[in-house]
This record gives structure tokens, C-alpha cells and sequence, in this order.
């Protein structure tokens, strides 16, 4: 994602915010345009039954995205593996064992814990 692009969108912001009360209350739709290798995932997961129509499987999609922001100590674990996979595999393909165990090292390291913001009573 173009990091410049993301944090110019005024407007998108300005638009969620007005939209949001009426969201709140009714939903929300709008288009979505999914790239080849996703558009190919979803489809193949209406063939095997597990979603009706696209529209199901991206409501979700969200779902468990919001789900696992409630648990974010497993989405940092998810993710941790995730990238010690791709490490390995491209370790394995471009470098032999030691310079695998490197890259696993880089990526498993444990991130700090974030800070707590605590209210101020006053």
C-alpha cells in the first residue's frame, strides 16, 4: 500500500465519519475489486460450499478480522508464523539451513508489549 496515498485520504475519512450513524442503523454497502490470487480464493470457497456468494464470504472475512482484534496476542502469533514460514521456505529455496536459521531468528522474535493508556479520574 502506498504509505503517501493512505495518509492523504482526507476525504475517504471525511466520508466514513458522515457515513457512520446511517451504518450504524441500516449497514453499509459498496463495491470491492479483489485482485486475481484472492477473486481465485474466494470463488474456489463458493464451489466447495462454504459461502453462498462473494458478499458472504467478505461479511466473514470481517467478521474474523474483528474477532481477532479482540485477541491480539494471537494475531501477532499468527503472523509471527506466518512470516517464519515464508522465511523458511525462501531460505530453503535461495540460501541452505544456515542462512534459513537466521531469517527464522530475525522473525521470531518477540515483540514487546505495546503501552497500556490508562483514563486520568478526575
Amino acid at each position: 500500500m502506498d504509505d503517501e496515498a493512505f495518509a492523504d485520504n482526507h476525504a475517504e475519512r471525511d466520508q466514513a465519519k458522515a457515513l457512520r450513524a446511517q451504518a450504524r442503523t441500516a449497514g453499509l454497502h459498496f463495491e470491492v475489486y479483489l485482485p486475481p490470487a484472492q477473486a481465485d480464493w474466494l470463488l474456489e470457497w463458493i464451489e466447495q460450499g462454504h459461502f453462498v456468494d462473494p458478499c458472504e464470504g467478505v461479511v466473514a472475512i470481517v467478521k474474523n478480522f474483528i474477532d481477532l482484534e479482540l485477541h491480539r496476542d494471537l494475531s501477532d502469533e499468527l503472523l509471527r508464523r506466518m512470516l517464519a514460514q515464508a522465511a523458511a521456505e525462501l531460505a530453503f529455496a535461495y540460501g541452505g539451513e544456515e542462512r534459513r536459521a537466521r531469517l527464522e531468528a530475525r522473525h521470531s522474535r518477540d515483540r514487546p508489549d505495546a503501552a497500556h493508556w490508562e483514563e486520568i479520574a478526575r
